[in-house]
């Protein structure tokens, strides 16, 4: 099962006070062990939404609005994707997570083919595969 790993903005995120040496430390050897483990794919830390736009789609209109965004606790400071052999798993990597100062963080299951039911025909497998293949050998 993959899970996408969520990190909640906090007030300092979004005005971009980047993380102490000790929390980065400790966020890298947490990573480390998550990678060692195979349950890391992926996870990076995302800049303040001052830095970011969005898109609104509405019919043939794009409209795009640039950062900052408000309501900081609906937006992101970073994420992982883990691949693990269930939610408790999950669960259990996540609590060993070196957050405090009420850090959020939300864990969502990740799709698989399978999920889709029969509208996903074996020619639009094959062709979600294709892409993976082409996404991995770069």
């Amino acid at each position: 099962m993959r899970f996408m790993v969520l990190v909640k903005a906090s007030e300092e995120s979004e005005a971009g006070v980047m993380p102490s040496e000790k929390l980065l430390t400790e966020m890298g050897q947490y990573n480390e062990e998550l990678v060692k483990a195979g349950v890391m794919l992926a996870g990076e830390g995302l800049p303040p939404t001052s830095k970011g736009v969005r898109v609104k789609f509405s019919g043939a209109q794009r409209i795009v609005t640039d950062g900052p965004f408000s309501e900081t606790k609906e937006l992101l400071a970073g994420y992982w994707l883990w691949q693990v052999n269930s939610k408790e798993e999950a669960i259990e990597w996540l609590k060993r997570a070196p957050f405090d100062g009420g850090t959020e963080v939300e864990l969502r299951p990740v799709f698989e083919a399978e999920d889709f039911g029969p509208e996903f025909t074996p020619e639009l497998r094959e062709a979600e595969e294709r892409l993976r293949e082409q996404v991995a050998a770069r």
